[in-house]
């Protein structure tokens, strides 16, 4: 089956010029043959590759081998070369393991055996020094320093009763009751540069920060929480924001009565009378005179007490606090008011 003549050969056969036909069709059928070949697609970098950093990361993944178990390695200095042993000339001998014994045949003995004697761990008695560790209260340590380092600062209030509400909120201390922490311990470090005239709250102090208060002005109380009105205390947003009424606070244990009703330790369910008893022996033990309250244009402020079964100042327990419309909501049955002012 023949095709369609090429119009440039015909006459090119009849005059007997067939070499010359032959290129002109080999010609055409070359540069309609190269119009049909698809263009090769260039590597195009990315965006992200774009530059000569670019460039040479491709290089370099290209010639990068593929990963996989035969060219894995660990990291450069992981791994310790374990030294041989029994080889060499001079590594044969001994092995550095010594002389003859159980320490060069087999492995160490046990921690604590000492040869077959009695060990030291049982040869001496044990004392209870650390006997119920995990069960003692831990309190938070707060200098007069700091205290008085958070009122120049402004974090604290000295015109407002302070307790461990203000204490958290300055950032002054960190409280975590589920790690046994109950309550803060101020400490008299910084009595001699300490000036402001306040009235807190804490749950333990030491004698000469309750004279360097009271030397000032001020009034200090130590009180028990138990870890629940604790965590209330110190977190009272949370509290509130569940809608639940303020519960009441537990009464001390048994171990903590003698000191919380001790006026020396200004404990708050001692007798008000021997705590102003107290007060004049302490002031006359330190040399200083005790300033009269009474007359001064904070005397309410530093009169302020809390009940042994409340936790806020100004809420008492029962009462709810709505965060969102900034009301509070307090009981009026009398079984209600019967049990939470027991």
């Amino acid at each position: 089956m023949s095709g369609p003549r090429c119009p440039a050969r015909a006459p090119a056969l009849e005059e007997g010029g067939g070499g010359e036909a032959r290129q002109c069709c080999a010609a055409r059928f070359a540069a309609a043959a190269v119009k049909q070949l698809p263009r090769q697609r260039r590597c195009r970098p990315r965006a992200g590759m774009s530059g000569p950093g670019g460039s040479r990361a491709l290089e370099l993944l290209r010639s990068l081998p593929k990963v996989s178990l035969a060219n894995l390695r660990p990291s450069p200095g992981s791994k310790k070369k374990e030294k041989r042993r029994g080889r060499g000339r001079y590594g044969g001998r001994k092995c550095g393991r010594g002389h003859k014994g159980e320490r060069q045949r087999g492995n160490r003995p046990r921690l604590g055996f000492e040869g077959g004697q009695t060990p030291f761990y049982l040869a001496i008695p044990k004392y209870g020094f650390n006997e119920g560790h995990s069960f003692r209260r831990q309190y938070q340590p707060l200098s007069l320093q700091k205290l008085q380092y958070l009122i120049d600062l402004g974090r604290v209030d000295p015109t407002q009763p302070i307790d461990l509400t203000q204490l958290t909120n300055a950032r002054g201390v960190t409280v975590q009751p589920l790690k046994r922490d109950y309550g803060v311990q101020l400490v008299e470090e910084g009595a001699d540069i300490f000036s402001a005239k306040v009235n807190i709250e804490v749950q333990r102090a030491s004698e000469l920060a309750i004279a360097t208060i009271e030397k000032n002005g001020g009034v200090i109380t130590t009180s028990f929480y138990d870890p629940r009105s604790l965590e209330i205390l110190i977190k009272p947003v949370l509290f509130f924001l569940r809608g639940q009424p303020i519960p009441k606070r537990m009464l001390p244990p048994e171990d903590l009565v003698r000191y919380y009703t001790d006026a020396n330790n200004r404990g708050y369910l001692a007798d008000p009378s021997k705590v102003e008893e107290a007060r004049l022996e302490l002031a006359k033990k330190y040399g200083y005179s005790l300033p009269d309250i009474t007359k001064d244009e904070l005397f309410k402020m530093l009169s302020t007490r809390k009940d042994p079964r409340q936790i806020f100042f100004g809420l008492a327990p029962g009462w709810i606090v709505n965060m969102a419309d900034k009301k509070i909501l307090k009981p009026t049955d009398e079984r209600l008011l019967k049990y939470y002012s027991s």
